[in-house]
């Protein structure tokens, strides 16, 4: 079982517009209303490749409600704990004639220490049944700056592997705790390294804990540093439509590697024959099948020489 750990779960809508252009008004001609974060979005792509996925995490209030009525109307365990805060919402608006996508992002409710006390309790009992993890998103306010750290401790004393996708302090605080996976993007990687340069930034968070790096940089796909070498994986061509269920579809693709002991390049392949199959879909959390198929035998994947953090 692969558990995902959404600790600021949202309501996320999507808007679909002709063009987005600035200081004037647009007509929604889609819309689409369903539960979010990075967490429950790698669940919705396990389960669709057939793998068991829970969920767990925190949700409150009226929309915390809404995003678990969702949960149910879609088949996915719900395992979140409550919390006082209203959950989130997020927006986002897809441009069609550029493929582009404008996010707006709250910041979720305060989260009191009592409750996550409650949330580690819940956590450390749920997860002696998991294979692996996958630790999703932003934190909330109120949440310690080690949040993650303390998980992925928790995980590996029970025997369960850790993939961790987030950003910015959140993602240095829990290098010291080993994770098995992190898996920042481009910009993410440079933020926290003050590096333009992929490989010797992803090296940089080998060095400060991380037992393995895949860095996606979107159409140009992933470059991964990991303790048996490094490989860079590209799509063999590029797919318009909306990237931000991209990432956490190749989230998706490295959890199920650890759980299925899959060789880096075969993971490397589904890891991108994922993130680009995500992209012609409206909403994050969903890939179109086809793509997936077509894409899993025709993505290359090349090793390279790993760069030293200095």
């Amino acid at each position: 079982m692969i558990l995902t750990v959404t600790l600021n779960a949202a309501l996320d809508v999507t808007y679909g517009v002709d063009s987005l252009r600035p200081r004037t008004s647009h007509r929604v001609d889609t819309t689409y209303e369903r539960a979010g974060g990075k967490g429950i979005n790698v669940a919705r792509v396990l389960a669709a490749l057939g793998h068991e996925a829970a969920v767990t995490g925190l949700a409150g209030g009226p929309t915390g409600g809404l995003l678990r009525d969702e949960l149910r109307t879609a088949g996915l365990p719900d395992e979140l704990v409550a919390v006082a805060g209203d959950s989130r919402r997020t927006l986002t608006v897809v441009s069609r004639d550029g493929g582009e996508a404008t996010v707006f992002n709250q910041c979720g409710p305060r989260v009191s220490p009592g409750e996550w006390e409650t949330f580690t309790d819940h956590f450390a009992s749920r997860v002696r049944g998991a294979t692996v993890v996958a630790l999703c998103g932003s934190l909330p306010p109120g949440l310690p700056p080690d949040a993650y750290a303390h998980l992925i401790r928790t995980a590996a004393r029970a025997g369960a592997a850790s993939v961790l996708d987030t950003s910015g302090p959140a993602l240095l605080d829990a290098l010291v705790a080993g994770p098995d996976v992190v898996k920042p993007n481009a910009a993410e990687l440079a933020a926290v390294t003050g590096r333009a340069d992929v490989p010797a930034a992803a090296a940089q968070l080998r060095a400060l804990g991380a037992r393995a790096v895949v860095a996606s940089s979107g159409p140009g796909g992933v470059h991964a540093v990991t303790p048996n070498g490094a490989w860079r994986a590209a799509p063999p061509e590029q797919l318009a439509g909306n990237p931000t269920g991209a990432g956490d579809a190749c989230a998706a693709a490295h959890a199920a590697g650890l759980a299925t002991g899959a060789p880096w390049p075969d993971v490397l392949r589904e890891s991108v024959a994922l993130s680009a199959a995500a992209v012609p879909c409206p909403v994050a959390g969903d890939f179109d099948a086809g793509t997936y198929h077509r894409f899993r035998t025709a993505v290359s994947v090349e090793e390279v020489h790993a760069a030293h953090a200095h």
